[in-house]
């Protein structure tokens, strides 16, 4: 069972983007050290709780301070792009770091309707459908085209499907591309979406929050759900404390609203966990997880990844 990473960058309450990036460069060091398969970053605008903006950029970054992990995108927001640029970015990226740059390819806008017009009209975003954008994509790392991507002719690196239906599990399949579900975001719909995919790649996100004691890892949960629960509230925050939420006054309606969807989280010690996410293995039939962890504290984080490595290979 391979396991990697999905890090935002996360600037939690009392941080910084800058500290941001920086702590996603020392954790990147630490998965490569500890075994990692991949460590991919996303792609978002405007989220004052998201440091990960520039996919290519940090890609690129991560790639430099490591030396066996893998390093991608996800994923590129492609909607967001002229194909071609995103071509040349990640041709070029395979060119500097051969054999390990992974492209995956999303269509959200990646933040709100104001930033995502920002970054690309909805007219431009809408010219051609999804489908299609992704399939010139994949022409220009061929060298088909009248226009060149020189950079990106014959270095396309591996090239994956972001999605959590079964729609991007289908045309991941009809593409020939590996398919990444967001189980972390619809939990729910992972067995039915990946029943769907037909390819030779999968690989499963999920957010997971381990700690020595399964009371510890509780405590630090606390967090994200704190914060879930803002968001539903109509109040958006970013990552408090645990000591803050510890200490925050919940109301029975609070509580209940928590309980009902703190589901898509994996919460406690390492055999917990273990049992958890062997679970997810068995009902997505997947052979890779990649993991997220929701974590104020960035020494916390780092050791709920130390744990991970410990438990990995008795997955399977």
């Amino acid at each position: 069972m391979r396991v990697s990473v999905l890090d935002t960058s996360p600037i939690v309450r009392g941080s910084t983007a800058r500290q941001a990036l920086r702590n996603t460069l020392d954790l990147a060091v630490l998965a490569d050290e500890l075994g990692f398969h991949r460590y991919w970053v996303p792609e978002h605008h405007s989220m004052r709780g998201v440091a990960s903006s520039a996919p290519a950029v940090v890609v690129g970054r991560i790639a430099d301070v490591t030396g066996r992990i893998r390093v991608g995108a996800g994923g590129v927001l492609l909607p967001n792009h002229a194909p071609i640029v995103v071509a040349e970015q990640f041709g070029t990226l395979e060119v500097f770091h051969p054999g390990r740059i992974d492209l995956g390819i999303g269509r959200a806008l990646g933040g709100p309707q104001p930033a995502a017009d920002a970054v690309r009209s909805e007219r431009e975003r809408t010219a051609k459908s999804f489908e299609a954008q992704v399939r010139e994509l994949l022409q220009y790392f061929e060298g088909g085209n009248r226009v060149r991507a020189v950079p990106a002719v014959g270095n396309r690196p591996p090239v994956w499907l972001l999605g959590s239906s079964g729609h991007s599990a289908e045309l991941a399949t009809s593409l020939g591309l590996g398919y990444a579900f967001a189980h972390h975001l619809e939990p729910e719909n992972a067995a039915a979406a990946l029943g769907q995919y037909r390819g030779s790649q999968t690989l499963v996100s999920v957010s997971v929050i381990v700690a020595d004691t399964d009371a510890e890892a509780e405590y630090l949960a606390g967090s994200t759900r704190l914060k879930v629960l803002s968001r539903v509230r109509g109040r958006r925050i970013q990552l408090p404390s645990a000591a803050d939420a510890a200490a925050y006054p919940y109301t029975d309606d609070d509580r209940a609203e928590i309980a009902a969807r703190s589901g898509g989280v994996l919460v406690g010690s390492p055999d917990t966990v273990r049992e958890l996410l062997q679970a997810v293995v068995e009902e997505t039939g997947t052979t890779e997880l990649m993991l997220t962890t929701p974590v104020h504290d960035h020494a916390a984080r780092r050791r709920s990844y130390e744990l991970v490595a410990k438990i990995a290979p008795a997955l399977g």
